[in-house]
């Protein structure tokens, strides 16, 4: 099953077994919560031609089925609740426990996918997990998580669940969406929904429409490759098959050998995997997990990812911003609110890809990027503590989608002058001043024309960071934070620390 031909499966699979009852979308069942402030599509299946209403809050709305699916638009639902939703056709479906508030759609890979209190395969453990499910009690933040399910043809079709937000439950909320919506609805006093819909060890492309993908020739690289793949699929499995028995006997008198020894167990062998199925193939968890929540009327987007194309950090530039406006154009509702993650210090992430999503956030209107250079682990690509993760989040939100004048971001750089043997740097996102914290500025290189980059002395003055060392005498360069693991310490006084940036970008 090739992945455009899995998406359609995927999004009609439920009507093949549709009678004439009207039955909404699993998005629409008890515990929804929906967004406020804006159309509101609500969609399902029935016959065709079966008259469907929805009612809920005072407002009814009608639509005809056709092709076996309906949909009928509310307006303007006021924050609050609970209600009730009556959905009519042939037969009367009544949902209970209905919010009205804000619905964020959480994804990216495993550190979005990451849950309040993980898996005890997770170690260390943190004490602040259980601490902080312990007191989430919280019945109007709501999580809808997206999981795969069969119908009863053996087709997978789309499914999930709307669970409440309690000590027993928030273990397993999204732990950066969790963060993220305590905030929201404390500053806000409003139901917040999460829809979870993150996959560990995926990069933007599996993210990413193949339309999108195809439209830009800069992209073209991963098509060609699924392509190779793909095409190259058949005669692997078929080699595989031919030399299974060989393997098999080769690996069980590695494996006895190794018992016997005490040393690592050998990898067992398994059929090449097939890429038509691959996670990572360009546009399957678009199709598959993306495609099925539109047009869910949301506020915006959290995303946490990066980690899994840090390899091609250069072509991440394009790769996305591509995938922001494939979902933006998708959802048809303009430039809603993109927040995300730049990546954490990590020993074997390099400060390239953090570029990449720091051009992207400077290039792309009604983006946010949270830095993170702070709340890292060198040795660990899933930092702890996604708390202050979260909080950044939902200081962005809160300026950009709900209109609040505050600073929600750190120091950016914004340009350089040269004065004699020193370097001029100035910086957008102030707030209310810049400061070294804990102690005396570090962090930044610098480097002339030879482009050799030495430790530099840095000093804040106003607004502005003066960067000199007296091996350089004419500065062409500065670079801050420039490394795997940055420790860098400029931040605003609000308490942000500033982006990772280099003065030379190519």
């Amino acid at each position: 099953m090739n992945v455009r031909h899995f998406t359609a499966v995927f999004l009609i699979g439920s009507l093949a077994s549709a009678s004439a009852e009207v039955k909404p979308n699993d998005l629409f069942s008890d515990h929804a919560i929906l967004q406020q402030g804006m159309e509101v599509p609500v969609w399902g299946t029935a016959r065709d031609g079966e008259t469907v209403t929805v009612e809920i809050a005072g407002q009814k709305g009608t639509a005809t089925a056709k092709d076996g699916k309906w949909m009928v638009r509310l307006k303007n639902l006021q924050p609050g609740g609970p209600y009730s939703m009556k959905i009519a056709g042939d037969n009367v479906i009544t949902l209970q426990d209905i919010l009205v508030g804000e619905v964020w759609v959480c994804s990216g890979q495993s550190n979005m996918a990451r849950t309040l209190v993980p898996p005890a395969i997770v170690q260390p453990r943190l004490p602040i997990w259980e601490q902080d499910a312990a007191e989430a009690n919280f019945p109007q933040i709501r999580q809808y998580r997206v999981y795969p399910k069969m119908d009863s043809s053996g087709t997978l079709v789309f499914a999930g669940t709307w669970t409440l937000c309690s000590p027993e439950t928030a273990k397993d909320f999204t732990a950066v969406g969790y963060y993220f919506a305590r905030d929201i609805h404390k500053t806000l006093n409003r139901p917040v929904g999460l829809i979870s819909t993150a996959v560990g060890a995926t990069g933007g492309s599996a993210w990413t429409s193949r339309e999108a993908l195809a439209a830009n020739p800069e992209l073209h690289r991963i098509l060609d490759w699924h392509e190779k793949e793909m095409k190259e699929y058949p005669a692997a499995l078929e080699k595989y098959k031919a030399e299974e028995a060989a393997l098999m006997a080769k690996y069980t008198a590695d494996l006895e050998k190794a018992q016997k020894e005490g040393t690592p167990l050998p990898r067992k062998p398994t059929p090449p995997g097939d890429p038509a199925t691959n996670v990572n193939g360009p546009g399957y968890l678009y199709a598959t997990k993306i495609v099925p929540l539109q047009p869910f009327a949301i506020r915006g987007f959290l995303w946490y990812q990066g980690e899994q194309n840090s390899g091609h950090a250069a072509e991440y530039r394009i790769l996305f911003p591509a995938l922001i406006n494939d979902w933006r154009k998708a959802w048809g509702e303009g430039d809603i609110p993109f927040l995300f993650v730049q990546l954490a210090p990590y020993i074997k992430t390099g400060p390239e890809i953090r570029e990449s999503q720091l051009l992207t956030w400077l290039k792309t209107p009604n983006t946010s990027m949270v830095v993170t250079t702070d709340c890292g682990d060198a040795n660990n690509i899933h930092p702890g503590d996604k708390r202050p993760v979260g909080a950044r989040m939902a200081l962005a939100a809160r300026a950009l989608a709900y209109g609040e004048k505050m600073e929600y971001s750190g120091p950016v750089y914004d340009g350089m002058t040269v004065d004699g043997s020193r370097a001029v740097l100035r910086f957008k996102h102030v707030g209310g001043g810049l400061i070294a914290k804990e102690g005396d500025l570090k962090g930044f290189t610098i480097a002339g024309a030879d482009k050799n980059f030495l430790p530099a002395k840095a000093e804040i003055k106003g607004d502005t960071v003066i960067v000199s060392n007296e091996n350089v005498a004419l500065p062409t360069a500065v670079r801050f934070g420039w490394e795997n693991v940055p420790e860098g310490n400029l931040y605003n006084r609000e308490g942000l620390p500033a982006s990772p940036f280099r003065t030379d970008v190519k």
